[in-house]
């Protein structure tokens, strides 16, 4: 009698060609697509139902769900909370323990369960009628006690599984997932919540910095600026724009009106031309005008403009034009904008 193989032996030994995993990958994405694009037939009036009573709670979203319907539920919660419609998870398990206290009269609950017989959510949903808290489901069979029970039942089945064996939540989780996208984004909408108001909930990383962060936030000012005046010899300039290390200066005239702006390549181009820098005047060489912005508008609107005019650095006047700050690139890429 052969002697057992070892775990690496009989993990060699199940081991199918690149073919076949390819296969098998395209597989189950092609079955998870076409889960999801089946739901589309399903945004009917129980969506709307649905949406409506978020709009109209007074309190907070809770969302229920076990096992890996419970780690979808956490997304959803987390996607509606970050969109306009405060929300959070309780876990169903510890609901009966203790944690259903954390639901009021005020709040809608949305339950997941595929089966919609999860033991764990049966058990809590006549504490739930009670409150009187509207309930809305999300479930693959639209016979179970939870659809049953729901104000209202949004449905998520799927043909199958795309887990060959048809036991791991697959497709049934991503449908779940998708559908819980479409309320969050319905929702988002029906609110009128801008980009502002998500930059609001996402202070931190280069999405807040991106939305939040406005010029006036890293723009040098003050002291900081290079600048001279008109009727300033070349080398003077040059002399601020080194001091200031922006890799240009602003010229101005005596009311602080910008008049133009000498740059690293106005210096390259002065070069070609044998200009001498201790007599030509700094209007002379300097590039009338400039592109400017205001000091309110989002740095990653600064960045755009210096994309698309392919420039490394701007001035930024108010209203009266006048010179109130300056950037640079690399000043967008310390605020982690870029």
């Amino acid at each position: 009698m052969a002697p057992p193989r070892s775990a690496p032996d009989r993990f060699q030994a199940d081991v199918t060609e690149p073919d076949e995993i390819l296969a098998l990958g395209r597989a189950v994405l092609e079955t998870e697509a076409q889960a999801v694009q089946a739901l589309a037939e399903r945004i009917d009036d129980g969506f709307v139902r649905a949406c409506e009573h978020m709009l109209r709670c007074e309190g907070r979203i809770v969302v229920l769900g076990m096992g890996k319907s419970g780690h979808i539920g956490g997304k959803i919660a987390a996607t509606l909370a970050s969109t306009g419609s405060p929300a959070f998870f309780v876990h169903p398990g510890e609901a009966s323990h203790g944690d259903l206290g954390m639901i009021t009269t005020k709040d809608v609950v949305l339950a997941l369960s595929n089966s919609g017989e999860t033991q764990e959510l049966l058990t809590i949903l006549p504490l739930i009628k009670r409150l009187g808290a509207p309930l809305i489901c999300m479930t693959g069979n639209r016979r179970s006690t939870l659809s049953r029970t729901a104000d209202v039942s949004i449905d998520v089945s799927i043909p199958h599984e795309a887990c060959p064996l048809g036991l791991a939540p697959t497709s049934s989780t991503t449908a779940a997932l998708a559908m819980g996208d479409a309320l969050a984004v319905a929702l988002l909408r029906s609110r009128g919540f801008t980009k502002e108001d998500f930059a609001r909930s996402h202070p931190a990383g280069s999405l807040g910095r991106r939305l939040l962060l406005h010029v006036a936030d890293i723009m040098h000012s003050g002291a900081d600026i290079p600048r001279v005046r008109l009727g300033t010899l070349l080398k003077e300039t040059l002399v601020e724009m080194s001091r200031k290390g922006l890799g240009m200066s602003a010229v101005i005239d005596r009311d602080g009106r910008v008049a133009g702006v000498y740059t690293d390549g106005d210096l390259r181009r002065t070069l070609d031309r044998s200009v001498d820098i201790h007599s030509t005047l700094v209007e002379d060489v300097m590039t009338r005008g400039g592109i400017t912005v205001g000091p309110n508008i989002l740095a990653a609107e600064a960045l755009r403009v210096m994309e698309d005019r392919k420039i490394n650095g701007l001035l930024v006047i108010d209203e009266e034009e006048r010179l109130v700050g300056a950037l640079n690139m690399h000043d967008l890429l310390r605020a982690g904008v870029v």
